[in-house]
């Protein structure tokens, strides 16, 4: 079985069924910061271009619902004594609002981040100013004050739109240990060429090392060495990702990789399990994978799992279910009709990535085009062309059908993709087949011009029969071992 484990879900159920306790090395969580804002996953249209349809990922705000409310009944019901009068102090001061919906939600994730951590491991949280200060008061009430190591603050540069306000360049990551014997690599800056070693009282010994003498009134005269580097502050200056860079994936909240690079070595060593349960666009579980750790992804919808999976199959040509487990997604037919039942956006988001299309959604959930997916393909030299793709969980008839050619045409497509929870009907089958064949002058070769695909045909391996699909997330940098240990960058 995979060490490693990628899971769909919400991280607290998951949490609870199937980390166990002080089972984790290291956890880096990067949750929405309660700022209010729609965070969408970019595609990338053919041409390279950012696509004009997004599909909003999450929204980051919080409400104060019957939900919240159980929730922080559970809170007042399990919690230890100071967790629950600091809570109840909160609603007092804060009220029941958006805000304290928040931190109800991080609260009941953090308590169990704390049970599964070891006693030797650490808990990096990033947040950013909107909540950084609540969230302190929350960690040092959970872990202990006398846990409490760092308020490391990621400064970076960013142009930005002309405000009334200073310009606010960056985010802080609280970190905490679960007890005092923690791990800590502490990360050193090497010395630059006018540092210390340059200056005329220090010399070289046979092994290379700097050094000084050192004398003492009656004793004898000692060597002093001078460190590998300058032990690092908690101030940390690291680019953000920009438009050119090639670990850029679109992904509107992801991190760079140097700086959970510099996490992940400082507090994990190789083998330790890093958990991340906002994985996102699976930045953490990406740099864990390198430097040799163990890893844990949770994210609560399709699309970034999908983006994990993709990232993961091209910087390391892992393979789910080979090289690492996914759980939480379907895996046969029932599985299939449990989600479409629960979630059918999450359902049409999981079944276009079956063929590896791209959901689309224009502006918000509801806004019915007839399109679920896109399907690009190479038409001809030069010339794309796309498929359209609807995708049904409920009843369907040969209305569906005829539905589907009328968006073909609308759309100037060459080919529709109609996937169906249920069998179609004799009529629906006849009917696709009546819409003709789309023909490709460059493979010489017809396509069926309107196809039916079941979830139980996909999931038993079937394809749409276009010419060669083109991808639709942006490549991740393949990652390469070299001789020496370490990984090169394509």
């Amino acid at each position: 079985m995979p060490e490693n484990r990628l899971y769909f879900g919400d991280n607290l159920n998951i949490l609870r069924e199937y980390i166990k306790d002080e089972s984790v090395d290291l956890i880096y969580l990067d949750p929405p910061f309660n700022s209010k804002a729609d965070y969408n996953v970019l595609y990338l249209e053919p041409t390279g271009e950012p696509s004009k349809a997004q599909i909003t990922a999450f929204e980051d705000t919080w409400h104060w619902t019957e939900e919240t409310e159980k929730t922080f009944a559970e809170i007042i019901s399990i919690a230890p004594p100071n967790v629950i009068e600091m809570m109840q102090s909160f609603i007092r001061f804060i009220g029941k609002n958006d805000v304290m919906a928040y931190l109800t939600m991080m609260c009941i994730r953090l308590l169990e981040l704390k049970r599964v951590l070891k006693d030797t491991g650490s808990l990096y949280l990033h947040c950013d100013p909107t909540a950084s200060h609540y969230l302190k008061v929350l960690m040092d009430v959970i872990f202990g004050k006398k846990n409490f190591k760092n308020e490391v603050i990621w400064c970076y540069r960013r142009y930005t739109a002309v405000s009334n306000r200073f310009q606010r360049l960056h985010d802080v990551i609280l970190y905490y240990s679960k007890g005092e014997d923690t791990i800590f690599n502490c990360p050193l800056i090497a010395y630059g060429d006018k540092s210390g070693k340059m200056d005329s009282h220090y010399k070289q010994d046979e092994d290379g090392r700097w050094f000084r003498w050192q004398k003492r009134k009656g004793e004898e005269p000692y060597k002093i060495y001078l460190s590998e580097g300058v032990r690092l502050g908690d101030w940390w200056d690291i680019p953000i990702i920009n438009a050119s860079a090639k670990e850029r994936l679109g992904y509107q909240t992801q991190k760079p990789e140097a700086l959970l690079e510099r996490i992940i070595e400082a507090s994990s060593n190789e083998g330790d399990v890093v958990l991340d349960p906002f994985g996102g666009c699976g930045t953490s579980i990406a740099v864990a994978q390198r430097l040799n750790r163990r890893w844990i992804g949770i994210d609560i919808t399709h699309l970034a799992i999908n983006l994990i999976k993709w990232r993961m199959k091209h910087m390391y040509s892992l393979k789910p279910r080979e090289d690492y487990e996914v759980i939480g997604e379907p895996e046969d037919l029932a599985g299939a009709v449990e989600l479409a039942t629960n979630d059918r956006y999450q359902f049409q988001w999981w079944a276009t990535s079956l063929i590896d299309a791209r959901p689309y959604m224009e502006k918000k959930k509801g806004a019915d085009t007839g399109i679920d997916g896109l399907l690009y393909y190479h038409e001809d030299k030069g010339v794309v062309g796309k498929a359209i793709v609807s995708v049904k969980s409920g009843n369907v008839g040969v209305k569906d059908i005829r539905d589907l050619g009328h968006v073909i045409e609308r759309e100037q497509s060459g080919i529709g993709i109609f996937i169906t929870l249920h069998k179609p009907t004799r009529n629906m089958k006849e009917e696709a087949a009546r819409s003709g064949l789309h023909h490709s002058d460059v493979f010489k070769k017809d396509y069926p011009r309107i196809q039916i695909l079941t979830i139980e045909d996909i999931l038993s391996g079937k394809r749409p029969n276009t010419p060669p699909v083109i991808t639709v997330f942006k490549k991740a940098p393949r990652v390469n071992m070299v001789e020496n240990g370490s990984f090169d960058f394509e």
